[in-house]
């Protein structure tokens, strides 16, 4: 078991008073058998009222609307949570998906259904070739196998860019450019997966790592497939690395934009963009 401390602050300063919209915050791990949250706060300013609920996807959204008009918006969140997934390969996938190609079960396809749909569907024609380095119709192979030489293959092709920008690249644009942020990386794997077949879908979240300094972290972003009798298994294209204990996950959801860990709007007198700065650190408590 693995104990994490982890702060996220998000502050935005705006260059007159605005009036704030509300806006969505994901900011709470997904808990369950593997992560246990033993404290967790939020510090917002300015004045707000704050609202619970939870998505489609079942993440825990909060939703802050303001009560009085401001300069600068800051959001801290505060985490103290339990690890329990320090053996990531320890999952057995049911017989009859332990090689590629396979059919999901009836009943589960009709709920895996929207991760199975391609989203960027205009970039197959590009997709599929490049696919064809991994598997071949005719060729069986095994799934996990597959799934990690895809993983490793955009590890390791392509060139890690950090991005401000808000939104995905799409995937035939990460392959021409040979390079993206680790949501590109994620989006890449995820529609590959959807060409064979396979459900797969976009986490939003944080990774420790501890070669990183003190408020260097980042949030961060990787993807899931289900894998019949094992579940959603993580994958991080950025790395090449199956997902283990040093990643939090935040959100899941079957599109990559649609799940950032804070979202929102404002009204001004006049067009601006606000300086936006964000601080993450994420601590090993020994």
């Amino acid at each position: 078991m693995r104990r994490l401390q982890i702060k996220h602050v998000t502050s935005y300063q705006y260059a007159e008073t605005v009036t704030l919209l509300p806006h969505r915050l994901l900011l709470r791990p997904r808990e369950g058998h593997d992560i246990r949250i033993e404290s967790a706060e939020l510090i917002i300013s300015p004045a707000h009222q704050l609202q619970w609920q939870r998505d489609v996807y079942d993440n825990a959204v909060a939703e802050a609307t303001f009560t009085q008009p401001a300069n600068r918006l800051s959001i801290e969140s505060h985490l103290t949570l339990q690890h329990y997934d320090s053996h990531p390969l320890n999952f057995l996938v049911a017989d009859y998906a332990v090689r590629f190609p396979f059919q999901y079960d009836a009943a589960e396809r009709v709920d895996l259904g929207p991760y199975l749909t391609t989203i960027f569907v205009q970039d197959r024609p590009v997709l599929s070739p490049w696919l064809r380095q991994f598997w071949v119709a005719g060729q069986v192979v095994e799934t996990y196998l597959l799934l990690e030489w895809i993983n490793k293959a955009i590890a390791t092709g392509f060139s890690y860019q950090q991005r401000e920008e808000p939104g995905v690249q799409t995937p035939a644009a990460t392959l021409a450019k040979r390079s993206g942020s680790c949501r590109d990386f994620a989006t890449l794997f995820i529609e590959a997966c959807h060409c064979l077949g396979l459900a797969a879908r976009f986490v939003s979240g944080y990774q420790y790592s501890p070669s990183l300094m003190k408020d260097q972290g980042a949030t961060h972003a990787w993807a899931e497939v289900y894998l019949p009798g094992a579940g959603w298994k993580g994958f991080d294209s950025t790395t090449g690395k199956v997902v283990d204990n040093n990643y939090i996950a935040l959100a899941v959801s079957r599109h990559p934009e649609m799940v950032p860990p804070v979202s929102g709007s404002f009204i001004a007198a006049s067009g601006q963009s606000p300086i936006m700065t964000v601080a993450v650190e994420v601590t090993d408590l020994l």
